[in-house]
């Protein structure tokens, strides 16, 4: 018998979606619980995305914009933006394939929105200046890091275009040993693209690739994420998600918001 099949809930429905509605979160608090458990692959996307919107804006997100999600999963942050903002959305991943994102977006009635696409990061096939905004949500932190990654994706924006991201953070940038030592026991190679909202706004700023609009740190964030950890070790379909939901969650309950969290980084092409 597959782990699919094998694992039952022990929650029920309403009761799941009362535990993951949020009242930071409104518009992700509407979509179906059991769908974005089913199709999640890290912290709650729809709730970071959800902050990060407004930081972009209303201008990059009206009616018709064309924006790409770079790193989009299962696809659940392009369905997000295509129903809440009515955009255009190109829905680009390395990890899940375009058919089975395919069958996802068509179910939530998004497939003349949505494009889905498979893609990597430093090889994405756009003409310049073809997005009126690039949005990434927990992803952008394994590329991005590199000095010369944002003025080649910024290419891809229009002018006065908008970038956004939401990353995994630290408050402090370590200094000696790495990590900080309560953390010893979960740190993983990963977790060296962790870094503070002053180090990305200088990352972005130095090549004049954007003009920084934002750079701040999701105010405890990290009980968000210790919430979702909890409901997703429950809950998921996937034995492989229980058990990361398990030893993530574990490490930030540890950390109690002394050193993890996330940071959002809005940037406008000149």
């Amino acid at each position: 018998m597959s782990d699919h099949t094998s694992h039952t809930s022990r929650t029920s429905t309403e009761s799941l979606a009362e535990r993951l509605t949020h009242p930071r979160y409104p518009r992700s608090s509407r979509y179906d619980a059991r769908w974005t458990i089913d199709n999640q692959m890290g912290p709650h996307a729809l709730w970071l995305l959800e902050w990060l919107a407004p930081a972009l804006g209303l201008d990059a997100l009206r009616p018709g914009a064309r924006v790409l999600d770079l790193g989009c999963g299962r696809a659940m942050t392009s369905v997000f933006l295509a129903k809440e903002y009515d955009v255009q959305v190109v829905a680009a991943d390395l990890w899940v394939k375009p058919d089975d994102n395919a069958v996802r977006i068509a179910e939530a009635g998004v497939a003349d929105r949505v494009l889905p696409v498979f893609t990597e990061a430093h090889d994405l096939p756009f003409g310049e200046s073809t997005f009126d905004a690039i949005v990434s949500v927990d992803a952008y932190q394994y590329f991005g890091t590199n000095d010369l990654y944002l003025p080649t994706l910024t290419r891809l924006l229009k002018p006065g275009g908008r970038i956004g991201v939401v990353v995994p953070a630290l408050r402090k940038e370590p200094v000696g040993t790495e990590p900080p030592e309560h953390l010893t026991p979960w740190w993983e190679p990963d977790f060296w693209c962790f870094h503070t909202a002053d180090w990305w706004r200088r990352h972005w700023t130095r090549g004049g690739a954007v003009e920084v609009e934002a750079a701040d740190w999701l105010p405890d964030g990290w009980k968000d994420w210790l919430l979702w950890c909890e409901v997703v070790a429950e809950e998921s379909p996937e034995e492989f998600h229980r058990r990361m939901a398990r030893e993530v969650g574990e490490m930030v309950r540890v950390d109690a918001g002394r050193a993890l969290g996330f940071v959002r980084v809005v940037g406008r092409r000149p």
